[in-house]
C-alpha cells in the first residue's frame, strides 16, 4: 500500500497536526507501507531528516503566526501525487492547499481519508471573526464530502461533523508515549525550585495563542498557595506575561526537560474550549498527574471527574481558581487521581492508533473512491 499524507503543517513546525503526521508516517514505514508526506515548505533554517520522502510545496508565512507557513495549491502538489501514485490520500486537517489533493484523488478514483483535527469554525469565534464562520464551514464541507472516511479525534467532534452533514465519520483518538511521559521522571529538586514556599505546583503545557483562553488562568495564578508554571510559546506570550505576573513562564520545552516538568507537577490545567482532543492531557495522565480541564470540547472527554481529575465551567476563572485552591489541601487525593490517569492511558499507545489508522485505510480501499454522502445540516 502506498499512502500520500497531505498536511497543512509538518516539522519543523510545532503543533498537534505536525506531530501526528510525523508519527503516522513513521508507523506506516515501520509496518512496510510506503508513505510520502506532502507539506508546506518551511522557512529558513535546518530541516529534520526522515526515513521516508517529504515533498515540499511552495508556501507563504502567515502574518499572525510567524512560525506557521501556509501551503500554496500549485502544480507541485499534483506532480508529487502523480509520481508517488498513492492507493490512499490522507488529508491532515485539510482546509487550504490540501483541497487540491482531494480534487486530485477524486479525478483519479483514489479513496481519501480526512482527519478533522482543528476546529477552524470555532477559531473564528475566538478571533472575533464570526462573520466568516459559515464560509469556513462551507469550505470544510466541500473538502470532507470528498473523503470516503472522515476521522474525528473525539465523540463531541464526531457529533459536530454529523450535524454539519458530513458523512463517513469514525472516531480515532490519539495515542500517547507512555514511556516518554512517565512518573519516573518526577524530579523533587525541580519541584522544590519552582515552589520555594511549598505551593501546589500547577502547570500548563501548550501553544500560547488566543484560542487557548489562557486569560482564564489569571485568578488561579494570583491565588495564595498556588504556583502556576507555563511551558510553551506562541503569539500571545508577551501579553500573557503581562496578564499573569505571578506565573512562571518556562518557554518551549522538549525531550527530557518536558518529561521532567510534567512528572514534577502536582496538577495539570487545560483551558482550551475549542480543542478537538487535548493531547497534553494524555501526556499529563501518562506522567501520573491529575488534570483540571475546561468542561467543553474534546478536552473534557479525556478527564473523568472524581476519577483522574475534574472539570471547571468555561468562561469562569473564579471557579477554576476555587477548584484548584480546594484541591491544594487534598494532595493524597491528587496522587490517587494521578495514578488512575496513568492506568487509564497505558493502552493508548501510538502503535495502537497507527494500526487503527491502517485499518481505516483498508476499509476506505474496500469501499472505493465514491464520495461520502453529504446530508443537509441540522443546525
Amino acid at each position: 500500500m502506498r499512502v500520500a499524507l497531505v498536511t497543512e503543517s509538518f516539522p519543523p513546525q510545532v503543533n498537534g497536526v505536525a506531530r501526528s503526521v510525523a508519527r503516522a508516517a513513521a508507523h506506516l514505514a515501520a509496518r512496510g507501507i510506503e508513505p510520502v508526506v506532502i507539506a508546506p515548505a518551511p522557512g529558513p533554517g535546518p530541516r529534520p531528516v526522515f526515513d521516508w520522502p517529504v515533498v515540499h510545496v511552495p508556501s507563504i508565512q502567515l502574518p499572525a503566526y510567524k512560525h506557521f507557513r501556509a501551503g500554496l495549491a500549485t502544480r507541485v502538489l499534483d506532480d508529487a501525487l502523480d509520481t508517488h501514485r498513492p492507493d490512499i490520500v490522507h488529508l491532515a486537517s485539510p482546509f487550504g492547499y490540501t483541497a487540491r489533493a482531494a480534487a486530485w484523488a477524486e479525478r483519479r478514483g483514489v479513496p481519501t481519508v480526512a482527519v478533522w483535527q482543528t476546529d477552524l469554525p470555532a477559531y473564528t469565534r475566538a478571533y472575533h471573526l464570526t462573520a466568516f464562520e459559515q464560509l469556513v464551514w462551507h469550505r470544510l464541507r466541500s473538502i470532507h464530502s470528498r473523503a470516503r472516511i472522515n476521522l474525528a479525534l473525539s465523540e463531541c467532534t464526531a457529533k459536530l461533523l454529523a450535524a454539519q452533514g458530513i458523512g463517513g465519520i469514525a472516531v480515532l483518538p490519539h495515542g500517547v508515549d507512555t514511556d516518554r511521559f512517565h512518573p519516573r521522571y518526577r524530579d523533587r529538586t525541580l519541584h522544590d525550585a519552582l515552589t520555594p514556599e511549598r505551593e501546589l505546583l500547577v502547570g500548563y503545557v501548550g501553544r500560547l495563542a488566543r484560542e487557548k483562553q489562557l486569560h482564564w488562568l489569571a485568578d488561579l495564578a494570583a491565588a495564595p498557595g498556588i504556583r502556576l508554571v507555563i511551558a510553551g510559546d506562541g503569539p500571545r506570550r508577551r501579553a500573557l506575561e503581562r496578564l499573569l505576573p505571578h506565573a512562571t513562564f518556562l518557554g518551549a520545552l522538549h525531550g527530557t526537560d518536558l518529561s521532567r516538568l510534567y512528572a514534577s507537577l502536582d496538577l495539570f490545567v487545560h483551558t482550551g474550549p475549542f480543542e478537538t482532543f487535548g493531547q497534553t492531557i494524555q501526556e499529563a495522565h501518562a506522567s501520573a498527574v491529575p488534570v483540571v480541564a475546561v468542561d467543553a470540547g474534546g478536552a473534557a472527554e479525556l478527564v473523568d471527574p472524581g476519577v483522574d481529575g475534574t472539570h471547571f465551567p468555561p468562561g469562569d476563572p473564579a471557579a477554576l481558581a476555587a477548584t484548584v485552591t480546594a484541591l491544594a489541601a487534598r494532595r493524597d487525593l491528587l496522587r490517587q487521581w494521578g495514578e488512575r490517569g496513568r492506568r487509564k492511558v497505558q493502552a493508548r499507545t501510538w502503535e495502537a492508533e497507527g494500526d487503527a489508522l491502517i485499518a481505516h485505510y483498508e476499509r476506505a480501499l474496500a469501499l472505493g473512491p465514491a464520495r461520502a454522502t453529504l446530508a443537509v445540516p441540522t443546525a
